[in-house]
């Protein structure tokens, strides 16, 4: 296997050289690099150093005593970055004997050997044998095996992705099934869907270990998901974080939605619009999925990093802080089409119905998505009598 280097950011990174064969994926690479995660990895680097600047006006920490744990390095893109670029006291793992030895040189090409540390363990061991203010769970496919061990590790903050997105947006319902120990519905909505069934298989595990997460930031990007939780300790705010957690009843024949919060909850089998049989989805988390606050700081730290992404990372900052918090969101096109009329302006849209004395907006998940606390009755008048010829 040939090396080449690519640059991200301030970080120059060896990775092996795929062939020339255009068909050849990036996971068939003896160490795994994928360059459509850069936009992943510039939001990582910016919110790592967001929360460092937490720690630090909190407990006096230098960025240099933070200490970042990178689980699942493979290349060390991600970890290295964070090392070079926010100054992290970072430690990167991977049990692949090339993957750790490559790392070691990207951490020599970034001369930040001595804010690195290198090992080649099992993850699971790793975390179990450590503690670390921050960890980053960054695998190939489902983070799952790994979560019990980056729960027991974790500080303060922990940062997971999850590209698995067919178990976890219902396209494979009986893996998403036997992985989350929950229902994922496959709708118009998947792609929040997957996030919030991620985020309440994470806030039970963490329930285990009398902790609770707070969500400051989510987004689901293409093929993957992404979310940075706060850890919080104690039996009691455990208990409180449970609170968010329950089922969503929805109507593929006109959309109909309910969520209802809770473990064991009593939901009616008929649509009470049209009379179709519901599908009920879940246990899931039905709270917030981002902090305001922390999508602010992040949006005013962008400019401080050299991001090659970063038109595309100050976007979705942007959507996820101003979308509004109600779980699931409306395709506009879905509707257009099951209304009968041509595709309509979303703004527009958003402008009607906050005439209408609705709350709206715009959500990253999609960008013919929006998301509202009107009923999809109240959007269908709407959409009938403002835009039907």
């Amino acid at each position: 296997m040939s090396y080449k280097t690519v640059t991200e950011g301030l970080t120059k990174i060896w990775i092996p050289e795929p062939p020339q064969d255009a068909s050849f994926p990036p996971s068939s690479a003896s160490v795994f690099y994928n360059p459509e995660m850069e936009l992943n990895r510039d939001i990582t680097v910016v919110a790592n150093a967001v929360f460092a600047q937490r720690l630090s006006a909190k407990y006096g920490l230098a960025p240099s005593d933070v200490k970042y744990a990178d689980a699942l390095a493979a290349s060390g893109a991600r970890g290295i970055r964070v090392s070079n670029e926010t100054g992290l006291d970072t430690t990167l793992n991977d049990w692949n004997e090339e993957a750790y030895k490559l790392i070691l040189k990207n951490a020599e090409l970034n001369d930040v050997l001595d804010l690195t540390t290198v090992f080649s363990k099992n993850a699971n061991v790793l975390l179990f044998e450590n503690r670390y203010d921050i960890v980053d769970l960054d695998p190939f496919g489902t983070p799952i095996p790994y979560l019990e061990s980056a729960i027991y590790s974790t500080r303060h903050l922990l940062e997971i992705t999850a590209t698995d997105t067919a178990p976890l947006c219902g396209a494979h319902l009986k893996s998403g099934i036997r992985k989350y120990s929950a229902v994922p519905l496959n709708n118009e909505y998947h792609r929040e869907m997957g996030v919030r069934i991620l985020l309440g298989k994470v806030a039970r595990e963490f329930a285990k270990y009398d902790k609770a997460m707070i969500p400051i930031l989510s987004h689901a990007t293409r093929h993957y998901v992404r979310t940075y939780l706060h850890v919080k300790k104690g039996a009691k705010r455990a208990d409180d974080a449970l609170k968010y957690m329950g089922f969503i009843s929805h109507c593929d024949k006109c959309g109909f939605r309910k969520t209802v919060y809770g473990l064991a909850v009593s939901i009616d089998n008929n649509c009470p619009l049209c009379g179709n049989k519901t599908s009920i989805g879940g246990p899931l988390w039905l709270g917030s999925l981002h902090e305001t606050d922390f999508c602010n700081e992040i949006l005013q730290e962008i400019d401080n990093h050299q991001l090659n992404k970063r038109e595309n990372t100050r976007k979705i900052i942007t959507l996820c802080r101003d979308e509004l918090e109600y779980p699931t969101y409306y395709d506009l096109h879905l509707i257009c089409k099951r209304q009968g009329v041509s595709a309509v302006s979303m703004n527009r849209l958003i402008d009607l119905l906050i005439a209408n004395g609705y709350s709206a907006s715009r959500t990253h998940f999609s960008g013919t998505s929006f998301k509202t606390d009107a009923g999809i009755d109240v959007i269908n008048d709407i959409v009938h009598s403002s835009f039907s010829r």
